[in-house]
């Protein structure tokens, strides 16, 4: 079961293993083959030592894999429940933008864990989340609100900032914190360090850039009525 599971995270595994295989299992049947071997000719012995050479280049070239090849990280079974909140109050329109945008991102990317801080509120959380619902922005997250950038920690743990993401699961492996304009953030959480790719990020920029207007705009009319 321990063999299974670590070929199902590392999909590689399998691969890096099969050199170093093949060359013990060459380099045992060669010394079984010559054991039992009663007359010894010179082109037998030939062919020995070239066997030998060849496994222990598999070896080697497997022991090489072992270290050089990168492996897939690691996912972890979050800490929390699955929820999916949205402030009642709401226009209908924005409940099903954010609805759509969360979805997508849960379902094609590593993201586990959603919140959405709009104008100094919290208007989603959806995914695998803690009973903690309240924000309050740190160095972090103010960062975000007032450059305007987004950060990727890709491996929370190693960062000291982490403990503002109390309303994260306790052992979140990534954040992307992705401005909402200025008015917002939009809060992803991984299950697995260093897992989203360029392409992951230039994707959830343009789904920010997405809810940013559609919020704005029903911002904008409901404080004209």
């Amino acid at each position: 079961m321990k063999a299974f599971n670590m070929a199902k995270s590392d999909p590689n595994q399998i691969l890096r293993l099969l050199p170093l295989v093949v060359g013990s299992l060459g380099g045992i049947l060669l010394v079984v083959n010559r054991s039992l071997t009663v007359e010894l000719t010179s082109t037998q012995s030939r062919s020995d030592a070239l066997g030998i050479i060849l496994s222990a280049l598999l070896i080697l070239v497997g022991l090489i894999w072992q270290q050089v090849q990168p492996r897939s990280p690691e996912a972890v079974q979050l800490i929390g429940e699955e929820r999916f909140e949205l402030v009642e109050e709401l226009p209908e329109a924005a409940k099903i933008e954010l609805a759509w945008a969360s979805h997508l991102l849960l379902t094609n990317t590593t993201t586990r864990s959603i919140l959405v801080y709009y104008q100094d509120r919290v208007l989603m959380r959806r995914g695998i989340l803690p009973d903690n619902k309240k924000i309050n922005p740190g160095v972090i997250l103010r960062r975000v609100l007032e450059t305007q950038k987004p950060v990727y920690l890709v491996n929370l743990k190693i960062y000291p900032g982490k403990i503002e993401f109390d309303y994260l699961p306790e052992n979140t492996q990534g954040v992307i914190c992705q401005p909402l304009s200025n008015q917002g953030v939009l809060i992803l959480g991984a299950n697995t360090p260093r897992s989203y790719t360029k392409q992951d990020e230039n994707w959830i920029e343009g789904i920010a850039d997405k809810l940013a207007e559609t919020l704005f705009s029903l911002c904008m009319d409901a404080q004209a009525e």
